[in-house]
């Protein structure tokens, strides 16, 4: 009976076969992912962003020669490395020969298939006297010959070379091991035992756990966990933080510490030169101790980000310093969003009064500082300062100028082409067209909003209690399109201009101005004029008549007053007559206008469903797209004049109740606008029926003065109440009554039969 057999490679083949696996199992993931990147893509990229972003920090620093890095040509020869080896393997493992052929007794004999029984003995005659041990021969091709002899002679062999591939009859299976037989000899046992201990008892557990210890220190957003402890526990300490304790929080982060960050340097220059700086700022509080806030490394990343938000000059030691604190500082802020709004959360599911959560004051001021981290300005400072050549001693002259009040970036676009150049009249040429190619180049964000209820029968109808989804679609422009479209509106109105002021007036004004107060109370009052007018009722025709009427039914003499009544009864009869018609005509009237309005609702009816089918639609695909696709988070790079590092814009996206100082939902981070995104907020409805107004928030987290503000009113209605009988469910019991009914029919049918044989 064939059994199994394990045997290992002797001659070494089959394990070339395992090893080039293996090595095309390495090499190739290796060289996509750690193949060096192509810098001169990347010098494309930089050169066409040279007009609008030569002069920020990031764009200077990316363009100086880097230092010889040793680390890219490493992993180039290692890969080539690599890829030599696996295609020596590749061609070792083509150049084998077949060790496991089929059995054929025709070619151990040298003969054709269907040789003659004559011929077959003549060559094993032949062959024989050729390999015989006897004539000095080889042994194994002697054994080979007879038995391909025997198999095609002798009748049994012949049987069994036919069925089982072999004359000896049916042979164990073999299974080779992929393994050189030295592996396993008892001679290399203590070496290969060593071998295997070192690899699996030292250097993996050691490898594994450095890992491990590494990873558990960080979040999943790459931020020390010791961060986020510090920062929820002053976060939760201080209810309402201003700017100068946002930052001091900000900068007690563990990442600026050199005993948790290695990157972090601190340096003996720093007692003398730290100090010397915070003379200069002089609004450092430093008497109260308050750790880790008051550690030497938080009071010098504070000192060095007071410094840059003041725009002032550091010295030569700390500028690489000050570049690997600004690097931190989104991510940091971002964390601290997080955790805000995380507290928040737990807040609003505890019912402890004690439990305290976060304003949102110091929500929005997180989202400030990181606006202004990536500017370098200061809080309360003109986002004017963030254009190229406008400094405060210029920045007077366009703020305060006479004709022109330019306090805003949409102010400035919204001038003219001749009205801006004589606001910018001290720039140069080549400076003034920097400064348009920039102001052209800031984002303009138009925000669409939609509240409904989804998976409800009336997606429009917001009740108590239930899910308020808020569509939000977010559409990107540049300054430079929108101004664009706007000059093109002008000037086709201004053509006409000897229709006189009239046509002034038709002129549109920009999507980002609001209008004043003062025109909105005289359009308002000019409302209520127009309405008090409209309120004066006219009297009705058939009134005036009868008042005539009766004027002339007074001034008449007696002997007239018979005539008068018997035309009275007469006009009566009339107008009775005239009376039933005209009721006739408007019961005609109103059952068509029944008809129409049955069928108006019927199609608006129709509409709905078909608006609300594909609104589910949308929002399904929406999902889908939303779970199957993996959107890039490189959007556009923000002009930044002393930022250290290329930055994306990136926006935040929430709702709030402003006047009770209230978040309604979680703020989401858009992090995939490039021309187009859609949004949904989610928030459960307020408690009781009525009115609400919220507001919709865009803020940027790297420009100043761009954010977007929308209000949002909801309506909420009573919930409905859970039904108790619906058709549905009636179904069931119209069948029993249908049986009930047959059956009483049947009974009745028998009764007058009955009644019939008896009269019979």
């Amino acid at each position: 009976m064939a059994g199994q057999q394990f045997q290992y490679d002797d001659s070494g083949n089959t394990f070339f076969y395992f090893l080039t696996s293996f090595v095309a199992l390495i090499v190739i993931p290796a060289t996509y992912y750690l193949w060096p990147r192509d810098q001169h893509a990347e010098q494309i990229r930089l050169k066409n962003l040279r007009k609008v972003y030569g002069r920020c920090m990031w764009y200077r620093l990316r363009l100086l020669k880097p230092q010889q890095n040793i680390i890219p040509t490493i992993k180039k020869i290692v890969l080539l490395a690599g890829w030599a080896l696996f295609l020596f393997l590749a061609y070792k493992v083509s150049k084998t020969d077949r060790e496991y052929q089929e059995y054929n007794p025709y070619e151990v004999l040298n003969l054709d298939p269907g040789a003659t029984l004559s011929e077959i003995k003549k060559q094993y005659r032949l062959l024989s006297l050729k390999f015989h041990p006897d004539k000095g021969g080889d042994e194994v091709v002697f054994m080979r010959i007879t038995k391909a002899y025997a198999a095609l002679t002798d009748e049994e062999s012949r049987k069994n070379w036919e069925e089982y591939g072999n004359p000896d009859g049916p042979q164990a299976t073999s299974f080779g091991i992929a393994l050189p037989a030295w592996i396993v000899d008892q001679k290399n046992s203590i070496l290969v035992l060593l071998v295997y201990g070192l690899a699996f008892m030292v250097i993996l557990p050691v490898v594994v756990g450095s890992w491990w210890y590494r990873s558990i220190r960080y979040s999943g957003d790459q931020i020390l966990i010791r961060t986020t402890q510090i920062y929820t526990y002053f976060v939760y300490k201080t209810r309402n933080m201003d700017m100068k304790r946002l930052i001091m929080v900000l900068a007690g982060a563990s990442e600026f510490d050199p005993q948790y960050n290695k990157d972090a340097a601190s340096r003996p220059v720093d007692n003398i030169q730290i100090p010397q700086l915070i003379r200069e700022i002089g609004s450092i509080n430093l008497k109260k101790n308050e750790p880790p806030l008051t550690c030497p490394y938080s009071l010098k990343a504070r000192v060095l980000l007071l410094a840059h938000l003041s725009r002032m000059k550091i010295p030569e030691t700390l500028e690489q310093d000050q570049q690997f604190i600004l690097k931190k500082c989104p991510a940091l802020l971002q964390e601290m969003v997080n955790v805000i709004c995380q507290l928040i959360i737990m807040a609003r599911s505890r019912e402890e009064r004690e439990f305290r959560a976060p304003s949102l004051g110091s929500l929005e001021n997180c989202m400030k500082l990181s606006q202004m981290t990536v500017q370098g300005l200061q809080q309360f400072k003109s986002p004017l300062l963030q254009l190229p050549h406008i400094e405060e001693d210029n920045l007077r002259r366009v703020s305060n100028h006479k004709k022109y009040k330019i306090k805003t970036i949409q102010d400035l676009v919204s001038l003219k082409a001749s009205d801006r150049h004589n606001l910018l009249h001290f720039l140069e040429d080549e400076k003034y067209e920097e400064v348009m190619a920039v102001l052209g180049s800031f984002p303009h964000i138009t925000m669409d909003i939609k509240s409904q209820v989804l998976d409800d029968e009336d997606s429009n109808n917001i009740t108590v209690g239930s899910l308020v989804t808020v569509l939000v679609t977010l559409t990107r422009q540049t300054m430079a399109e929108v101004f664009e479209k706007e000059q093109s509106t002008c000037s086709a109105e201004e053509q006409p201009a000897d229709d006189g002021q009239g046509d002034a007036n038709k002129v549109k004004s920009k999507g980002w101005q609001q209008k004043s107060k003062g025109t909105k109370k005289a359009s308002k009052s000019k409302k209520k004029k127009v309405l008090k007018k409209k309120a004066v009722p006219t009297p009705a025709p058939q009134q005036q008549t009868k008042q005539q009427k009766q004027k002339q039914a007074n001034g008449v003499a007696g002997s007239e007053v018979v005539k008068e009544d018997d035309d009275e009864v007469s006009d009566k009869g009339s107008e009775s007559d005239e009376d039933d018609t005209n009721r006739d005509s408007l019961s005609e009237k109103d059952d068509g206008s029944d008809r129409d309005s049955d069928r108006e609702q019927d199609e608006k009816q129709s509409k709905d469903d078909e608006a609300e089918w594909q609104e589910l639609q949308q929002s399904i695909q929406r999902k889908e797209r939303a779970l199957l696709e993996t959107k890039s988070k490189i959007t556009h790079p923000v002009y930044s004049l002393y930022f250290p590092e290329e930055k994306q814009e990136w926006w935040w996206l929430y709702i709030a109740d402003r006047k009770e100082q209230i978040l309604i939902s979680m703020p989401y981070h858009v992090c995939t606008l490039k021309d187009r995104e859609e949004v949904e907020l989610k928030f459960p409805a307020p408690g009781k029926p009525g009115n609400y107004q919220y507001t919709v928030y865009l803020r940027s987290d790297s420009y100043m003065g761009l954010d977007q503000i929308k209000p949002l009113k909801l309506e909420v209605h009573e919930a409905k109440l859970v039904p108790e009988n619906h058709p549905q469910w009636d179904i069931a019991i119209e069948g029993d009554e249908d049986q009930e009914d047959s059956e009483g029919f049947e009974d009745s049918f028998e009764e007058e039969e009955e009644e019939e044989e008896e009269d019979v």
